[in-house]
């Protein structure tokens, strides 16, 4: 079963671009459209994760955290343009889990979501990813195609894990170093080449070859 996130976000922008990421990222998104009613809208919908903005019609991102700390302990990252240290301050005095500033980074906002989902939901099992017949097993770090598996390690499973809930699109390459470190893998520019040509080393072992696609100056794709 997919994760829900609730986007409250004013912006009908930002709110469709935030949608569309989440959803190509296996999740299940809805959007608050009734600003004058959003405890009710978070009632209805019991996601497992909130998107918060500080500075909404009707009502205030923070006041609204207060209220939905006073039935749940839904985790709440606020995304939003106020960047005092107050502003701060003030969303994890009243219950907020983290803090991003608009712009934000897709990668960091993708990795904060999914750390917070598995230390609030521990027993959620991460579901294997799949593109093109190749299949990612997150829980034994195995890539299989084909009927025939390869071991991955730490670092190589974070990237193709990356690269796959980002298939078809071009990722950059500080995007991917930036969320390894996020997710506590220490991995620099040179060393993000070294595990992308061991992975297609091994790939090749199983015949997948060109599976990860080199964009010259942008980055990786499948």
């Amino acid at each position: 079963m997919k994760q829900k996130i609730l986007v409250i976000e004013d912006d009908p922008v930002i709110c469709a671009e935030l949608i569309t990421l989440l959803e190509g990222n296996s999740y299940e998104a809805s959007a608050a459209t009734d600003f004058s009613s959003v405890i009710k809208t978070v009632r209805d919908v019991q996601p497992h994760l909130i998107l918060l903005d500080i500075k909404l019609p009707q009502t205030n991102g923070l006041t609204l955290c207060s209220q939905i700390r006073s039935f749940s302990n839904v985790p709440i990252i606020f995304v939003t343009s106020c960047t005092t240290d107050m502003d701060e301050l003030n969303s994890i005095m009243l219950g907020g889990d983290a803090f991003i500033t608009k712009p934000y980074n897709t990668a960091i906002l993708l990795a904060k979501i999914a750390s917070l989902l598995k230390r609030a939901y521990p027993a959620v099992i991460q579901s294997d990813l799949s593109y093109q017949g190749t299949v990612l097993h997150l829980d034994s770090g195995k890539l299989e195609y084909a009927g025939q598996q390869v071991d991955l390690t730490k670092n190589e499973l974070k990237i193709l894990c990356y690269l796959f809930k980002h298939a078809g699109m071009i990722c950059p390459r500080a995007d991917i170093v930036e969320y390894l470190w996020d997710n506590q893998v220490y991995v620099d520019d040179n060393a993000l080449s070294v595990n992308i040509n061991r992975i297609r080393e091994k790939l090749a072992s199983i015949g997948l070859t060109d599976f990860i696609k080199t964009k010259h100056r942008q980055g990786y794709t499948l």
